[in-house]
């Protein structure tokens, strides 16, 4: 194992240069810099996401003996959205944010977040806005927006929002692309993700970033269902240059709704044979005092500065990825 970093001094500048056009973004905007812990006694229930956790003895409920379970944060949004709840403003973070997920070429378990909320933006109001951002950060084309549901038609003649499991499945197997997995799965969502990750993914966002929104309610838990098409809601991803960057909502206020939806991942989880999670209490609580009407984006940081100084890997944007830290 090397001790020295994999982020060079010429690298480690131009990261630094980054992070300052973005603080100036927002300054210029007048959207306020917070900070919130990364530690939470509650997490996420979301079946493709896993908190890394630890145990914590000195809580006032808890033992030496026993001690309380604390997770990293997969993203800074419960507690930015209890900043809110509370009668913040317009407000951004840039955090670190833990994932127990595999490393790879776009991804450490530990990355860096910047994470932002526009009290009284809509969805597309907010994805103008992180247009702009990206065009100050990478100097790049106007961006293009276009549906979920266009993208599938577009690319492979299929309506993702009624298509079949075989139909999912056939289209799969066209581009050679089925394996013994894919042939059990029961879950459309998953088939979808997979199909649209390898077939459409590639085609798009080459030129200029591409955001998607519109994606099946079933794959947007915290986001507003479309008023013109319940089948959808109110969240887009961001891609360019073969990097997925942005995940953004016109953010759920209905507490009742946003329980429902939580139990809804529970179940996908006990069906999965995964360990359910507890409902953040905190964030419920929250909810329930009244989130004003906002939408909200996390874009990742690390794979933006990637694209900023056309970097292969993200070990050469951090200076100590997990196999060194």
């Amino acid at each position: 194992m090397s001790w020295q970093p994999t982020l060079t001094w010429e690298y480690a500048q131009k990261r630094a240069q980054v992070l300052q056009k973005m603080r100036q973004f927002f300054n210029e905007r007048n959207v306020v810099e917070v900070e919130t812990p990364a530690l939470s006694q509650g997490t996420i229930t979301d079946v493709h996401l896993e908190a890394i956790t630890c145990r914590y003895n000195f809580l006032g409920d808890s033992s030496t003996e026993h001690g309380t379970n604390l997770y990293l944060q997969t993203s800074p949004e419960f507690h930015m959205k209890r900043l809110l709840a509370s009668g913040y403003g317009c407000i951004f973070q840039i955090a670190k944010a833990f994932r127990h997920e595999e490393a790879g070429r776009f991804h450490n378990p530990e990355f860096t977040l910047l994470e932002w909320y526009r009290l009284g933006f809509d969805h597309f109001t907010l994805m103008e806005e992180v247009g702009e951002l990206l065009k100050v950060v990478l100097s790049c084309k106007e961006p293009t927006q276009t549906t979920y549901q266009n993208l599938f038609l577009a690319h492979l003649r299929l309506d993702p929002l009624i298509a079949t499991r075989e139909q999912l499945l056939t289209v799969i197997k066209q581009h050679d692309k089925l394996s013994e997995w894919l042939t059990v799965e029961q879950d459309n969502d998953i088939l979808l993700q997979f199909i649209f990750s390898e077939l459409i993914e590639p085609h798009i966002g080459n030129e200029s970033p591409c955001f998607v929104y519109n994606f099946p309610c079933s794959q947007a838990s915290l986001a507003k269902i479309c008023c013109e098409d319940s089948r959808v809601a109110q969240r887009f991803e961001c891609y360019y240059q073969g990097v997925e960057l942005v995940n953004g909502f016109n953010e759920l206020t209905d507490v009742d709704i946003q329980l429902k939806r939580f139990q809804e991942d529970n179940n996908k989880r006990e069906n999965l044979f995964i360990q359910t999670k507890s409902v953040e209490v905190n964030f419920i609580a929250a909810l329930s005092q009244g989130l004003p009407q906002c939408s909200g984006v996390a874009l990742g940081v690390d794979r933006l500065i990637m694209l900023a100084l056309q970097a292969d890997h993200i070990e050469q944007v951090i200076s100590f990825p997990v196999a060194r830290c």
